[in-house]
């Protein structure tokens, strides 16, 4: 995939903090696929790494330790840490399994939170190949853990009408992808932005622009890249599309390629993801043999356990072979992205809701969403609530109408709720009729990010439900800026204190989202402010 002629230069690219020499690219290329194949970083395969690929072993090392499942090959059992499963008793699971004698440790959101506690079994041979697993509740009898199936994605009562992305038959045939073909690359893009489709992945950014600017740099090889690391945590959404109606995201690539002048797709996929990278390899196949992707070609690259990496540029370095760390920018992707080239990026849900938008039109989708919102969400739900899982409602849904959809709050009244993932804060009972959409959120402090929802009742203590994610955003930061790698950390100390001066916790905030250079650092402050500022018997409490 993009391999450079022996002698050629790399590619120019952003500059970095503390950037070192590189091997070129086409050596890095091979990298991290490599360490997959011997098992992760056991003693000596960094030196075998090195003489298969010619990358320094010192660098293979240091590439391989940036990445949770590579770094530690030998646990056997990873607890998730993540909040919803913190709440089902997750810090049990690990002590019991601890207690039976594995090598267990807890680690970050394994995107299974409507079926909390989750756990993470490291298959025997290593490889890469990891199954997610459902732990037994402490005391249950059986076995410490189980297999579980993938449950069917929940829908509104009123949502036939709603086909976007989930419900009704999947079309396998392909009709989407024929009509932009007839229709032309600039017709389609047209369409997309007539539609304003924004990203469903986090930053909201029109798709439709992002396509322009790719097409626009069509004649250096342009390539399209699917962002399907999904590991905000709270957030499992992009799972569920991938698992269930994995052709979906393959035809929205597709058209996406087509319009952009693309000849070479590429699916991120998080290696934690069984069920969904077993959907995707079928779809590839059954679409390869139908004929659809005739001049394209599909490559699925699985993620080594970063959640950094769900930044763009972060899972470009990490594509390339590096560490995933964000780079600066500008340049952004569109116009120097993977191995220099225009890369256009979206995340899975964002590519699935192309194929109805390209054929019933950009009116249609428009008409879907509430107020100034266009389309529908998939909304990710789960804590205490009585049906977690997902929902695909209008776009700009109140959390009281998704609420109401879920089932309720379970276990008491609700008290505070996360409207977008780890990264949205917790926001009080007192705000829930407001809408699930952009702006709205935006304006409360709050973002809509992932739509990764998580329900508390009141017998949570808010304190301690930050303190979780603050520890999640430490363990997490890649460490490149010193904002982020030191007030994350800073943070988590103050908060672990009996008593915490909110003048100091702020500062520490204003610094990192001031200084940070991608947006978990900029993100990170928000829980904290939120803390402060919608709990304060709880805060004072500590």
């Amino acid at each position: 995939m993009g391999k450079q002629r022996k002698g050629s230069k790399s590619p120019k690219r952003a500059h970095r903090l503390h950037d070192t020499p590189r091997s070129k690219d086409a050596d890095h290329l091979r990298l991290l696929p490599r360490f997959d194949e011997l098992g992760g970083l056991r003693p000596g395969v960094s030196k075998t790494v090195s003489t298969d690929t010619g990358v320094p072993e010192a660098t293979a090392y240091g590439v391989a330790s940036f990445y949770h499942l590579l770094a530690r090959p030998d646990v056997d059992v990873r607890v998730c840490t993540g909040l919803s499963c913190q709440m089902a008793g997750a810090a049990d699971v690990e002590a019991a399994l601890a207690g039976a004698g594995a090598a267990v440790e807890g680690c970050a959101c394994l995107g299974q939170c409507d079926r909390a506690p989750a756990i993470l079994r490291t298959d025997a041979g290593g490889g890469g190949h990891f199954t997610p697993l459902q732990a037994e509740r402490p005391g249950t009898p059986g076995a410490p853990w189980g297999e579980v199936a993938l449950p069917a994605v929940h829908l509104s009562p009123d949502s036939a009408e709603l086909a976007i992305n989930l419900s009704g038959a999947e079309d396998a045939g392909w009709s989407a992808h024929t009509h932009a073909q007839s229709i032309g690359p600039d017709a389609t893009i047209a369409e997309i932005s007539a539609a304003k489709l924004r990203g469903r992945g986090g930053a909201g950014f029109p798709a439709g622009i992002k396509w322009a600017a790719v097409r626009a740099n069509r004649d250096r090889s342009p390539i399209v890249i699917c962002n399907a690391d999904e590991g905000e945590p709270g957030t499992f959404k992009d799972r569920e599309v991938m698992a269930q109606r994995p052709h979906l995201l393959l035809e929205g690539m597709a058209i996406a390629a087509r319009a952009i002048g693309a000849a070479e797709m590429v699916i991120y996929l998080r290696a934690e993801f069984a069920a969904p990278r077993k959907a995707l390899l079928t779809a590839i196949a059954e679409a390869r043999d139908a004929g659809h992707l005739d001049g394209l070609s599909v490559e699925l690259a699985l993620g080594h356990g970063a959640y950094i990496c769900g930044e763009e540029t972060a899972l470009i370095e990490a594509l390339e072979g590096h560490r995933g760390m964000p780079r600066h920018k500008p340049p952004f992707p569109t116009d120097s992205g993977y191995l220099g080239r225009p890369t256009l990026m979206n995340n899975v849900e964002t590519f699935a809701c192309v194929p109805a938008i390209v054929t019933r039109g950009a009116d249609w989708f428009s008409g879907l969403g509430l107020g100034e919102a266009t389309g529908t969400k998939l909304y990710p739900i789960s804590g205490d609530v009585a049906r977690p899982g997902v929902y695909e409602l209008p776009l700009g849904t109140t959390m009281a109408d998704l609420l109401a959809v879920a089932g309720g709050v379970m276990g008491g009244a609700l008290k505070a709720f996360s409207p977008g993932g780890a990264s949205s804060g917790l926001l009080p009972a007192s705000m829930v009729n407001i809408s699930l959409d952009f702006g709205p959120l935006q304006a409360a402090g709050s973002m809509l990010g992932s739509a990764g929802v998580v329900v508390l009742n009141d017998s949570r203590d808010i304190a301690q439900a930050t303190l979780t994610r603050a520890r999640f955003f430490r363990d997490e930061s890649c460490g490149q800026c010193a904002p982020c790698r030191i007030g994350t950390q800073v943070i988590v100390r103050m908060l672990e204190q009996d008593h915490t001066d909110a003048d100091t916790l702020e500062r520490v905030c204003w610094e990192m989202e001031q200084g940070s250079i991608c947006g978990l650092g900029q993100a990170a402050p928000i829980p904290i402010r939120h803390l402060v500022q919608h709990f304060p018997a709880d805060f004072s409490g500590k």
